[in-house]
């Protein structure tokens, strides 16, 4: 045990209790679905793209970094005349959620040093972690210290190494996956070693430790939504494991959160999937330009523009405008300008994403 009272993993004390087996089972059962669902999704940056920006845009809603859902989508089109800083705050998000993704899958494990690369993409800084004394965190209404992180370089670096055997050896510890992921998720708040960023960081290792261990092929699961729902549970429960050591409680809201989340997620992918089918059979029955690639990149970029097109068709400019303002003619697709661009909406796309 450090001066601060955070202790090494494994967990000395077996937490597995009647109440988190059974609800570990339903959730398994939940998840082992959402990753069949997914499986039907042709392309997986679509499932990244649109389910990747609407977690990005609720973990940062978790930090009180509010945007639009609209600002969003307009700030991945990267055009003149739009600035949002809180919509670029969200845009890291999913570049540092891809810059994971495609570490683990690389290499099958994550590094410290992976979980640097992903938090300096989310911060767009190289601070690294906390050489400076002084970090607290408090109630954010009356300004009290509920929680003084361990302080010393040494000592975070040292949970932090220890942090990174637990996530990549199985062989530390036989608790359920999904226990363990909530077993991670304290932990590395509890050590919090970054300034900034360290929230989101650690909902992005969440994902990231499911796919690693094979419960998700995609980065898809995320439970931003449920702690926005939830926000007072899990600030308190996060500190009755560093009070009381009441773990069971804890893991079980993460459970539930996987199952919960995991439920809403295979409804929505089946929207999706229904509207692209629709979608699939209006372009190809009715337009001699059809084709996987089109209907992909309606789909992957819910607001596009003709430099999209262009790079997912490989076609020219003159052709890429045709296509689009064709769309929008008929209804299929919505035309907006922005300074001095054009772009094009999926209003049925956005609508399904709106009422997640």
């Amino acid at each position: 045990m450090n001066a601060f009272g955070l202790k090494k993993l494994p967990l000395v004390k077996d937490i597995e209790t009647k109440k988190i087996l059974k609800k570990v089972a339903s959730a398994h059962r939940a998840l082992a679905e959402l990753k069949g669902i997914v499986s039907t999704i042709p392309n997986e940056n679509i499932l990244i793209n649109t389910l990747g920006l609407q977690e990005a845009k609720d973990s940062s809603a978790i930090e009180n970094i509010i945007t639009t859902q609209d600002d969003i989508y307009k700030a991945e089109l990267n055009l003149d005349g739009f600035k949002s800083l809180n919509a670029k705050e969200v845009q890291n998000y999913i570049y540092a959620l891809k810059k994971g993704f495609s570490l683990i899958k690389r290499k099958g494990i994550l590094t410290n040093n992976n979980i640097i690369q992903i938090q300096s993409e989310l911060e767009k800084n190289n601070a690294g972690i906390r050489k400076v004394l002084g970090t607290a965190l408090k109630n954010a209404t009356t300004g009290e210290v509920v929680y003084t992180p361990p302080q010393d370089y040494e000592t975070i670096l040292d949970l932090m190494k220890n942090l990174e055997q637990f996530i990549n050896d199985n062989s530390i510890s036989d608790f359920d996956h999904l226990v363990k992921m909530g077993i991670i998720h304290y932990q590395f708040e509890s050590i919090h070693p970054f300034y900034d960023g360290n929230g989101r960081t650690g909902r992005i290792i969440n994902v990231l430790y499911l796919v690693m261990n094979d419960l998700l092929d995609l980065p898809i699961l995320y439970l931003s939504r449920y702690i926005i729902l939830n926000k007072g549970d899990y600030y308190k429960l996060l500190q009755e494991v560093r009070e009381t050591d009441n773990w069971e409680n804890w893991i079980l809201y993460m459970l539930n959160a996987v199952e919960q989340i995991s439920k809403e997620t295979i409804v929505l992918i089946g929207k999706i999937t229904n509207l692209m089918a629709q979608y699939k059979t209006l372009l190809r029955d009715n337009y001699k330009f059809y084709s996987h690639e089109l209907l992909n990149n309606l789909f992957k970029h819910p607001y596009t523009k003709i430099e999209f097109i262009e790079n997912d068709l490989g076609v020219s400019r003159i052709t890429a405008s045709k296509y689009l303002n064709q769309l929008a003619k008929d209804g299929l697709l919505k035309k907006e300008k922005l300074g001095t661009g054009n772009y094009y909406i999926n209003e049925r796309l956005i609508e399904i994403l709106k009422k997640k």
